[in-house]
């Protein structure tokens, strides 16, 4: 059985790092390329950034999208995936992955596969909406999610309405599935947590619970933002990843999670003329009210400079053969 790199535990040296400046924790992704910067890759890598991780990002396809839809998604073949997670996972530690959306039962065939060999690393998989796709594309694409990754998922994130159309199809009582009807069916296919997110609530709030088939852990209450968000659940997945690798317990990173979220879309803004996307950055904005830091003034020099650009000079083509 192949196992992640362990982490060097004997005193640094003068060339080594020392403890107070150890590096980020290190979370691999899969999921697509997204164009217009709102999900998939994007946000990951964004969002495991700002909260201290540092991204391993491997490419399973490309969105055809904007800020208002997905117009077509182009997956990579398996062998690409793989050779990008090998190559890796056999050079840097892991501390936990996060599975997005990869276009094709062959990827989810592929991850499953690698995850298989490094089976101390958890696991956060997050199912978006996919009633943009194909009937037909969609429905494999779910089965082979539930055979194949559901048994390694150590967290499932999702809304409500997603999780449970897809895991509970055949749901017939009046009133909606709770978090733990939920959790039950998940339990069911060997996932020991899920997070259900958007369950609505009286008075324009929402609810977002974390849960066992057997209970429920936590929940946090917020209220529903007027607009429409892009990327939203990229973003907390990739957050609770990126928390739960630095060390944190599931009931702590998810909170933490769901808080940064929270200030994300708080902070959104439109980048184009679809929906708004989280600013994941948005603690490195200055407050409301706040004066930006005055730039300082340079020094004019002296006397002219020595040498001075050449006029008409044109950088060579890369044309050089290696």
């Amino acid at each position: 059985m192949a196992s992640n790199p362990p982490s060097s535990t004997s005193s640094p040296s003068n060339n080594e790092t020392p403890a107070a400046e150890a590096p980020p924790v290190c979370v691999l992704v899969f999921n697509s390329s997204d164009p217009s910067g709102a999900g998939g890759l994007s946000a990951d890598i964004a969002t495991i950034a700002s909260v201290g991780g540092h991204p391993l990002p491997v490419v399973a396809g490309a969105y055809a999208r904007d800020t208002a839809r997905v117009y077509e998604h182009f997956a990579l073949d398996d062998e690409a995936l793989t050779e990008q997670a090998r190559a890796v996972l056999e050079d840097i530690p892991v501390a936990a992955i996060k599975v997005g959306f990869v276009g094709s039962p062959g990827n989810l065939a592929a991850i499953a596969e690698i995850s298989s060999d490094y089976p101390d690393i958890p696991i956060v998989s997050y199912m978006p909406d996919l009633s943009w796709w194909d009937d037909d594309k969609q429905d494999e694409y779910l089965d082979a999610f539930k055979e194949l990754v559901l048994p390694q998922t150590s967290v499932l994130v999702g809304n409500h309405n997603t999780l449970w159309r897809w895991l509970l199809p055949d749901w017939e009582h009046s009133r909606s599935p709770t978090a733990r009807d939920i959790a039950i069916a998940a339990e069911a296919l060997e996932v020991p947590y899920v997070l259900v997110t958007g369950i609505p609530l009286p008075d324009q709030f929402v609810d977002n619970v974390l849960t066992t088939a057997q209970t429920v852990l936590g929940n946090s209450k917020y209220e529903m933002f007027d607009a429409t968000f892009t990327g939203a659940g990229d973003t907390l997945t990739a957050a609770l990843t990126a928390l739960i690798a630095t060390g944190n317990d599931l009931g702590t990173a998810t909170l933490e999670a769901l808080e940064y979220l929270d200030h994300s879309l708080d902070a959104g803004f439109r980048a184009g003329m679809g929906h708004y996307v989280p600013d994941r950055l948005f603690w490195a904005q200055p407050e409301e009210g706040e004066e930006p830091p005055a730039e300082e003034a340079v020094a004019e020099p002296d006397n002219e400079p020595d040498t001075k650009p050449i006029e008409g000079f044109v950088m060579p083509s890369h044309d050089t053969k290696h």
